[in-house]
């Protein structure tokens, strides 16, 4: 069993709490206005999402908005998340097969779509999952709208163009005929003198996130993987799971998706008014 690793910093201890906290991502002003319940008759289109993956505090009522996507969709059994590796611990491309504990309860590993993962590069890797969050926090969301799922978790160390196609391609192959989501875990651009990537002179942080934030965004819609990796690499831009937004774009794109959304896109700053430091949030669905 996984354990929590950020429980109480990320987010709230206890499931009570927690749950409140979840309903108000929902029902904040940047959120979707509202707490959705599952269509159970939904058309299921959705083949991929973008979820960010800050404190919920910051972030909570941007990835609200692809959550309530997920629900009004009619909501999948099955979900592949794939983080980025902040520690750097763990295989390059690892997939985990513990199951995950949160206060909201024990999510199962979805095995038969894990052992398909794993090979050609993919390793199965306990380690590279001990204490990374940006998988962890997508699970309250999705447990707000009951147990029933599974899911494969994967965390990212190498994040070029071709780790992110290795990837999509094995992840496309193994959902293929399956009721499954692939969702991306990452942060926009984080900007300020404690990221060490100041604004230029006279520009304020929330401001400069969202003109570099746009540039890797205009990749995201067109279905891009390969553009947005040289975007992101090219302008210097510090968007921390951009190869798992490429391998999730390149997954989309062989299951059939023909088109990404832009659900919402906000900053920290507009959450706590604070421009002189300010990462970008933004919530994607792709059908």
């Amino acid at each position: 069993m996984r354990e929590p690793a950020v429980a109480g910093m990320f987010y709230r201890l206890g499931r009570d709490p927690l749950r409140e906290q979840v309903a108000r991502c929902f029902s904040h002003p940047l959120g979707p206005g509202r707490v959705p319940s599952v269509a159970s008759a939904g058309p299921r289109r959705i083949r991929g999402a973008v979820f960010p993956h800050a404190g919920f505090d910051y972030s909570g009522p941007i990835a609200a908005h692809s959550a309530a996507a997920l629900a009004g969709d009619g909501f999948p059994p099955t979900f592949v998340i794939i983080g980025p590796n902040h520690r750097g611990w763990g295989s390059a491309i690892a997939v985990g097969t513990e199951a995950f504990q949160t206060p909201l309860g024990k999510v199962d590993i979805d095995m038969e779509l894990a052992r398909k993962l794993i090979g050609g590069g993919v390793e199965e890797d306990s380690v590279a999952h001990m204490e990374e969050h940006s998988v962890e926090v997508q699970l309250p969301f999705l447990q707000f709208f009951g147990a029933g799922f599974r899911f494969v978790p994967v965390c990212m160390g190498d994040q070029d163009i071709d780790a992110a196609e290795l990837l999509g391609e094995r992840v496309a192959r193994a959902v293929h005929g399956t009721d499954a989501v692939v969702i991306a875990s990452t942060d926009f651009t984080h900007a300020g003198p404690s990221y060490g990537h100041s604004p230029p002179r006279g520009m304020r942080a929330g401001e400069f996130a969202i003109r570099e934030d746009r540039k890797a965004i205009d990749r995201i819609l067109a279905l891009d993987p390969q553009g947005l990796v040289e975007t992101v690499r090219k302008n210097h831009i510090t968007m921390c799971g951009y190869g798992c937004v490429a391998a999730m774009l390149v997954a989309a794109r062989k299951l059939g998706a023909k088109k990404a959304t832009l659900l919402k896109y906000a900053t920290s700053a507009d959450v706590s008014g604070d421009d002189d430091m300010a990462v970008g949030y933004g919530a994607f669905v792709v059908d």
